[in-house]
């Protein structure tokens, strides 16, 4: 397209003269609407009066006429009219551009790319017939260009004209792509880029919780890069996830917007963000309102945001409550006094604007105007009495930004002016002078422009030629008497800090929905505390189901994506959203296995008192003096010892305890084990002795003998036990592996080894005494108790190989009782089975407790 409109307007020939000059021929001109006011430099600009063009039909059989411009756009007649404004300002201005005069040519792009095109070709090259070119082809028609009002007019006007560095200054072109200094290194812009308005909309999406949203663009370079944008910004910021994307048709196409309205009708969204121009928005809207599409939130870009025709009786029911980005809001004085000087403008252009607004054409009128009733303008008519937004400059948005174009370029003039000679930035220190202005030495002093406009608003430019980004955030109200306002509810901005920031008051907002409060959209409800998220799989990251975390993990936030898990010595609550101390498990005295434990030892260690008291009292009974009367009183303390020794298995396991409970129980045991031993040995050594020839077997069990073999076999487990102890020590620990919400405080042997031959020890000891007793179990009843030896070992023996599978099977504290049990029982037994009878005889039988009745066989 560049290229043929290029080789299309210029022909370029060389002509033979003295002065071997070049000269160029305007081939064509093109048929513009335009309007130009003289001046010592010339801007430009771009600007779309009318929305709308008709292109003939191409017959390739003559030359193509040019396209029509229809439908008078009013306030776009008002962008070109306040760039004519500034114009004026400026010039008045004694401080600005002094002793230099402003001029403009504005053409109209009639909502036509090409057409658009062709006046930014005519900007840069003039239209004269025919002009001599300078040898080094310096200077230019104008100086810098603003506009244009579309991103896709702007992106191509830009391509073309910076390769010539033309300085283009865009009041509404928002494409994000704009922003690459490599491809337009010569565009600059007084509007918010989109990527910035995508982010503002994100912030707005985020303040109110909408995380599942529709999407729809226009089918242009500015609705598709949007669309990229959005998305990937979207993504980035975890915020939300689109429910649909769809491309608004240029054409018109009435089966892809019903398909549209119909999947924004059966979509679970209940918010959609539309990025389009209005003609779209129009089309899309008369749809809806077909197919009564009520419930939805609209958020609409900054070129709906204060779009006029939207605002109707009919769409209203389905738009009010609207959001929308809008182009920040400004001051311009005078501008209202300066419209209603139109008139004496003298320009061709308002005669357009002027038959538009009043119904009537200038003479000579149209054939057949006035026969059919048709007025006649007169140049006379009063604005002031015609209802027209043409004058309502309450509301300037676009103007504002036209208005700050225009001052920006003047001010870059102004700086360049100002240069110094030879302190200028250009090559060999040199400054730009007023014959020999280039446009690309303007860009250099557009890139540091910095100045405030009478609102307050600083303007300045970044390294991409985005000028300071901030919107306001607009609401559509729908008044009772079926009027509509668009009210101001915020502002978004950039923060050098802070980045993105969203000012909103939400009270000042008003919602179209029968709650009268802002709408939910999400794809799927928020996961409570105790939950994490799932994602639903083939579906957006904002679509999942809520799965409780699972034992000993938790969420205390809403919507986390994974469960953490408690600490070592905590669990999960029941909710699953607070970890809580574990419960702690040890054979305690407060539990009922605890305390019938417990009394069950003091029982046996008062049994063992009341029975030592017994045989103390009956010391000198024959009964008592039978068997070594010291053994059994050793036998009993030993006893008492055994009972008392299970209460270290009883409350939580302390270091001194895990080191005393084992220690205790092996002494304790051995002491006893080794009398009954000692008891057995000398009950056998007895009959031996009774034997002819068998009395020498007596001297080696004296009483010295009893006392020192018990002390020894004594000793010994001391040994083993100090040896343990101080090698591989039992300590407290705490058991995680039982249970997972339970902390099991236990003593750990610390050496199995030591361990196990404390317990072989007892055993071998207790084998051996049942061994003895039972080869003594037949001799005469007269002479000794090896019966009741041989039963109480038997008894002692079962009770302690039965638990060592149980001590193994058990768990935590069970293991304990079952260890508490063993001590116990096989303690009881030992009383009971040694010393029961004897007590029966002694309480019961006291005829049976004589010298006679002993000897008696």
């Amino acid at each position: 397209l560049l290229c043929f409109l290029i080789l299309s307007f210029f022909s370029c020939f060389f002509s033979e003269s003295s002065n071997l000059s070049h000269s160029c021929k305007l081939r064509r001109q093109f048929n513009l609407n335009g309007m130009h006011k003289p001046g010592d430099v010339i801007l430009g600009g771009l600007f779309e009066v009318h929305y709308t063009s008709v292109f003939p039909e191409l017959t390739f059989t003559s030359e193509p006429q040019q396209p029509n411009c229809q439908g008078f756009d009013t306030l776009g007649f008002r962008h070109a009219m306040t760039m004519a404004f500034a114009i004026e300002e400026i010039n008045k201005n004694s401080k600005l551009l002094p002793n230099l005069t402003l001029g403009y040519s504005v053409y109209d792009n009639c909502g036509a790319l090409v057409v658009g095109f062709s006046g930014a070709l005519s900007l840069a090259s003039g239209q004269e017939e025919q002009f001599l070119l300078r040898e080094n082809c310096s200077g230019s028609p104008v100086l810098g260009i603003v506009g244009d009002h579309y991103s896709t007019f702007s992106i191509a006007t830009a391509n073309a004209l910076g390769l010539y560095k033309m300085p283009i200054v865009s009041y509404f072109a928002t494409c994000s792509c704009l922003s690459d200094r490599q491809r337009f290194p010569s565009f600059f812009r007084t509007i918010p880029s989109d990527a910035f308005q995508v982010r503002a909309m994100i912030q707005i999406l985020k303040h109110f919780g909408w995380t599942w949203v529709g999407l729809l663009v226009s089918d242009d370079d500015y609705g598709l890069h949007v669309a990229q944008s959005f998305q990937s910004d979207l993504a980035q910021s975890g915020e939300g996830c689109l429910a649909y994307l769809e491309v608004l048709p240029w054409d018109s196409d009435s089966s892809e917007l019903r398909r549209i309205v119909h999947l924004i009708k059966s979509s679970t969204a209940h918010v959609v963000i539309v990025f389009a121009h209005e003609i779209h928005m129009f089309e899309l809207m008369e749809e809806v309102v077909r197919q009564n599409v009520t419930g939805r939130q609209w958020i609409a870009s900054e070129a709906l945001t204060t779009a006029a025709v939207l605002q109707t009786p009919s769409f209203m029911p389905y738009l009010s409550g609207t959001l929308g980005i809008a182009i920040r809001r400004g001051e311009i004085p005078g501008l209202r006094e300066f419209l209603l000087q139109i008139p004496i403008l003298n320009i061709f252009q308002v005669n357009q604007f002027w038959e538009y607004t009043f119904q009537c054409r200038f003479a000579p009128p149209p054939a057949g105007w006035v026969e059919a009733g048709g007025a006649l303008c007169t140049g006379q008519e009063d604005l002031e009495k015609v209802e027209t937004e043409f004058l309502d400059v309450s509301n300037l948005r676009p103007e504002y930004n036209v208005y700050k174009a225009v001052y920006a370029l003047a001010y870059a003039l102004d700086d360049m002016l100002q240069c110094e000679p030879g302190r200028g930035p250009f090559s060999g220190n040199s400054c730009g002078n007023l014959k020999g202005l280039e446009p690309w030495q303007l860009v250099h002093y557009l890139q540091k422009v910095n100045f405030t406009t009478p609102s307050g608003d600083e303007v300045s430019f970044d390294e991409n030629g985005d000028a300071l980004p901030i919107y306001d955030v607009m609401n559509w109200l729908w008044l009772p008497d079926g009027g509509t306002t668009v009210q101001n509810v915020g502002d978004v901005k950039r923060s050098a800090f802070k980045g993105e920031e969203l000012t909103i008051d939400e009270d000042k907002i008003f919602w179209n929905f029968e709650s009268e409060k802002p709408p939910r959209s999400v794809c799927s409800e928020s996961c409570p505390p105790g939950t994490r998220m799932a994602r639903k799989k083939g579906q957006p990251v904002c679509c999942f189901d809520c799965i409780p975390c699972s034992e000993g993990k938790i969420s205390n936030k809403t919507d986390s994506i994974e469960c953490t898990s408690c600490p070592e010595d905590f669990w999960s609550s029941p909710q699953r959203d607070h970890c809580v101390p574990k419960k702690t498990e040890f054979l305690s005295y407060h539990e009922p296995l605890g305390i019938c434990l417990t009394v069950t030892s003091l029982l046996g260690t008062c049994i063992c008192a009341v029975v030592l008291g017994i045989f103390i009292y009956h010391r000198t009974t024959p009964i008592v003096r039978a068997n070594n009367s010291e053994l059994s009183f050793q036998l009993l303390v030993s006893l008492k010892l055994c009972f008392l020794c299970s209460l270290l298995f009883i409350g939580r396991p302390r270091q001194w305890t895990c080191q005393l409970r084992h220690a205790a129980f092996g002494i304790s045991f051995v002491l006893c084990v080794s009398c009954i031993l000692v008891k057995t040995m000398v009950v056998l050594a007895v009959f031996k002795a009774s034997k002819p020839g068998g009395g020498a077997s007596l001297k080696w069990f004296g009483a010295m003998q009893q006392r020192g073999t018990v002390i020894v076999l004594t000793s010994i487990q001391a040994a083993i036990c100090t040896a343990w102890i101080v090698s591989a020590s039992p300590t407290p620990h705490k058991n995680y592996q039982y249970y997972n919400d339970k902390i099991v405080y236990e003593c750990v042997v610390g050496s199995t080894v030591g361990f196990a031959v404390l317990l072989g020890y007892i055993g071998s000891l207790a084998v051996l005494s049942c061994l003895i007793a039972f080869i003594a179990r037949n001799l005469p009843d007269s002479f000794n108790e090896a019966k009741l030896i041989t039963f109480s070992m038997l008894i002692f023996c079962a009770v302690w190989v039965a638990f060592v599978p149980a001590y193994i099977s058990s768990p935590g504290k069970y293991a304990d009782a079952v260890e508490v049990f063993a001590i116990l029982a096989s303690s009881f037994g030992l009383l009971v089975a040694l010393f029961g009878p004897k007590c029966y005889i002694i309480l019961l039988r006291p005829e049976r407790n004589t010298k006679k009745a002993i000897m008696g066989r």
